[in-house]
């Protein structure tokens, strides 16, 4: 399953540093265990994926002793071999949505192995309804293709021995996933599938999406009503103690299962909205007028113009009118009044670093991805000639940004 990244999804706080510095497994904030980077992407096991081992290897060991009496306790190991063998055709369905990606010039902040499945975290929507479709159609084709590569070695073993049920259990496990996933409703890759083709057609990406989202909650609600029912009519020939059980157990799945796509569904619609709003945060727009002031001026005195001249920020040049350095607004308002006078605004600067100048034309996307690449309070921001033009304050952008947040219709 895809989930495109927001702008500022979950703070884009991307781990791009390389091996943890001790020896235990690295860690994400809302990631979990870093696994790896394949194709230089991290993977991350979440803890939720710990649980769900462990109730696949509770039930399939149930079932397994039925099929395989002869097992006893042995019978778990053997689950919680298929547990990690079925996770890890999870991660496979994932890596083609990664290499996909990749292969389009998107980058991918991560792949999360959870509860229901894994999620590949790409953090630009594609340029064309082709593109989409694609990326979203390798996960489940890979799924179908593992699925046939375990049906095949499953006609080679002898049936009701170990190997012979577990590449059962992974071949049927697999053409499920590719199924489920293939249903036309967002966050599911069929959602994006469904959204390309309605894109194409209507040639608006905010329709497919729409559309998308929309079938996404009709097939929330349906999961929710028709994954009971199926069980209990299922049960009926089953004793009225287990049909109770089992009817509890799937209506229990089948709300997680629904609130998960309705979310899901609700959230790619809202950040579909907010891309539209995106281009409407400009650096030009949100830039604070600055003043240009030498080192050794007094704090003091650097205030004084620009009140004057009605700047909101003051820059630090040399002698020769180019800039070196900010004066923070957080260290301004550490100084009594009193003390400003007398208190040089080197002493408040900070210096300028690579990343730090930015271009008054960013906008969107472009500009919080600058943002995002070199972390700062303040950036000086110039013109394409080299020229100042002001500064911008990351309080500025978010602010911003949370506005276009509440204000994007959220569909009706």
């Amino acid at each position: 399953m895809i989930g495109p990244v927001g702008s500022s999804n979950d703070g884009d706080s991307v781990n791009r540093g390389g091996q943890p510095q001790s020896g235990k497994p690295e860690r994400e904030a809302g990631g979990g265990i870093l696994m790896g980077r394949p194709f230089g992407v991290p993977v991350y096991v979440a803890p939720s994926w710990f649980l769900v081992a462990a109730l696949i290897t509770w039930v399939f060991g149930g079932q397994l002793d039925h099929v395989l009496p002869g097992l006893g306790a042995a019978r778990y190991l053997v689950s919680l071999f298929f547990a990690v063998a079925f996770y890890a055709s999870v991660l496979v369905h994932e890596l083609a949505h990664t290499v996909a990606a990749l292969r389009f010039k998107l980058p991918v902040r991560r792949i999360q192995l959870q509860f229901f499945g894994g999620v590949s975290e790409i953090e630009r929507e594609t340029e064309s309804p082709g593109r989409e479709f694609v990326l979203a159609f390798v996960g489940p084709l890979l799924s179908l293709f593992l699925s046939g590569v375990f049906y095949l070695g499953m006609r080679g073993v002898s049936p009701g021995t170990v190997p012979g049920v577990l590449l059962a259990g992974l071949m049927i496990s697999n053409l499920i996933v590719a199924v489920f996933n293939l249903l036309p409703g967002l966050p599911l890759d069929g959602g994006r599938m469904l959204r390309a083709v309605v894109w194409k057609i209507s040639g608006k990406p905010m329709t497919g999406t729409i559309a998308a989202a929309w079938t996404g909650r009709a097939l929330a609600v349906a999961v929710l009503i028709g994954l009971p029912m199926l069980s209990y009519t299922g049960a009926i020939s089953d004793t009225a103690a287990s049909s109770g059980a089992d009817s509890l157990t799937d209506a229990l799945l089948a709300a997680i299962l629904a609130a998960i796509i309705w979310t899901g569904a609700g959230s790619s619609l809202r950040m579909a909205r907010l891309r539209e709003r995106l281009p409407e945060l400009r650096a030009r727009t949100l830039t604070r007028r600055a003043v240009p002031v030498t080192p050794d001026t007094p704090l003091a005195e650097a205030l004084r113009r620009a009140n004057e001249a009605g700047a909101r920020a003051l820059v630090v040049v040399d002698s020769r009118g180019n800039a070196t350095g900010l004066v923070r607004e957080a260290a301004i308002v550490t100084v009594p009044e009193h003390r400003r006078p007398w208190v040089a605004v080197s002493g408040l600067t900070q210096d300028l670093r690579p990343g730090m100048r930015v271009s008054a034309e960013l906008a969107g996307e472009e500009l919080l991805e600058s943002l995002r690449s070199s972390p700062a309070t303040e950036y000086l921001v110039v013109e394409p000639t080299g020229e100042i033009y002001g500064v911008l304050a990351t309080s500025d952008v978010e602010r911003a940004f949370l506005q276009a947040m509440g204000t994007a219709p959220t569909g009706r």
